[in-house]
């Protein structure tokens, strides 16, 4: 099937500047109807659709997009042969996912040619539980299931050897968008604010888990939304570790349906072993992205910022409000850290900026149509991912016949 091209050119970061060449965007489409095909989340803290030495990319396919899956529907996971212009070849199914982060699909750190992670359900329990599969050997290699907890994976780490947990039942009544319809919740009928819930670690090796944070230990944290926790649980639907493995980063959640300034969102760090716990003081807004060592890449101020963990203070910032329209978007840094995407909203389409971090060059992407999925859980947001070797970026988007599918873009020198 022919992949569809379109190209731009791009100036640099501020108007009139000199420091570098201008650079191109090219963009095509690499999935096509009449399923609908998404890699799910955004690309940020090495979450990568392309495999280690690049031959495939990971995606799902869907039949729908009009709706969320009902408890235990299946999506398709397939891998996209991008020596075969990403042609698609289903190799599992998976009963845990929704349109917003897909399965939580990551390659293995310790083996990214081969082995990827997702997340999956009984359908006679509905609990759900996470998976290896090795797709040399074509099959799952190993299953990680918690019956007390059944937990999904919601994060792993960029080094590999452990991955976070969270509960995506819990999810599901309290942040739909993320959470699996019909998941098991062992929270239920429980505490607001249990303590055998919050974010777990799971050993990869092993196959141990436990708890690292409870939801009850933060809510001790969060005096001033005593009231609003007596009324409405807390949850977490982004755990971030960091490039060199010593930090995660959260934000602990209530109430969001509520307007923005009624709601309850803290932002946390803790080292992985869930000691250091330590709320910020200063809150980064959008879907913060890991710099190097314990800064990340965030929102304050109206500008894109540096923000360090351990000073909790913004330490420098990227580009110009020129430059990035849109701080809060989705964002994502480039494997060897050269390169930074924001993608953002604009009216009924999707705009990328890609970003040189040595000279402040910059290619803003024309825009990719949206319309109709602009809002609620069903929406298409703009979800940059990087590949490997720094030049592509993999998103979604409505393709001309209406259906949900990948596109990629290519940065190169004019």
């Amino acid at each position: 099937m022919r992949m569809l091209r379109r190209s731009l050119l791009g100036g640099l970061a501020a108007a009139g500047s000199t420091r570098a060449a201008s650079l191109r965007v090219s963009t095509r489409q690499v999935t096509f109807g009449p399923r609908h095909h998404l890699f799910g989340y955004i690309g940020h803290v090495g979450n990568i659709p392309w495999n280690g030495n690049g031959r495939y990319a990971l995606a799902f396919e869907t039949a729908f997009q009009e709706r969320m899956p009902h408890p235990g529907e299946p999506a398709t996971i397939v891998l996209l042969d991008v020596r075969d212009q990403y042609k698609p070849r289903a190799v599992d199914q998976t009963r845990a996912w929704n349109l917003q982060q897909g399965t939580m699909f990551y390659w293995d750190p310790l083996a990214p040619d081969t082995r990827f992670f997702f997340n999956d359900r009984d359908p006679s329990t509905h609990e759900v539980f996470i998976v290896l599969y090795d797709i040399a050997a074509g099959r799952r290699v190993r299953e990680f299931r918690h019956p007390a907890t059944p937990f999904g994976n919601s994060g792993v780490a960029q080094k590999g050897g452990w991955f976070l947990g969270i509960n995506y039942g819990r999810l599901a009544r309290l942040r739909p968008v993320t959470g699996y319809p019909g998941a098991k919740d062992w929270t239920l009928h429980g505490e607001l604010q249990p303590d055998n819930d919050g974010i777990f670690r799971v050993d990869t090796a092993t196959g141990a888990a436990r708890l690292l944070v409870s939801f009850r230990q933060i809510a001790s944290l969060i005096p001033e939304s005593a009231a609003k926790l007596r009324a409405h649980g807390l949850f977490i639907n982004h755990t971030l570790s960091n490039r060199d493995g010593d930090r995660v980063y959260f934000y602990a959640r209530a109430d969001f349906a509520a307007p923005g300034d009624e709601r309850v969102n803290v932002p946390f760090v803790m080292k992985p072993d869930g000691t250091g716990l330590t709320r910020q003081k200063v809150f980064i807004g959008g879907h913060p992205e890991w710099e190097s060592g314990h800064r990340m890449i965030g929102l304050a101020g109206g500008r894109q910022v540096l923000y360090d963990t351990d000073s909790q203070q913004v330490v420098g910032t990227m580009g110009s409000p020129e430059t990035f329209p849109d701080p809060g978007g989705d964002v994502a840094l480039s494997p060897d850290g050269r390169w930074f995407v924001n993608g953002y909203r604009q009216g009924d389409h999707n705009r990328y900026v890609f970003y040189r971090r040595s000279d402040g060059a910059s290619v803003r992407s024309e825009g990719f149509n949206v319309k109709g999925w602009t809002s609620g859980d069903l929406r298409c947001d703009p979800a940059p991912c990087w590949n490997r070797n720094n030049r592509e970026v993999m998103f979604p988007a409505i393709a001309g016949d209406g259906t949900r599918q990948l596109f990629v873009a290519a940065i190169a020198s004019a």
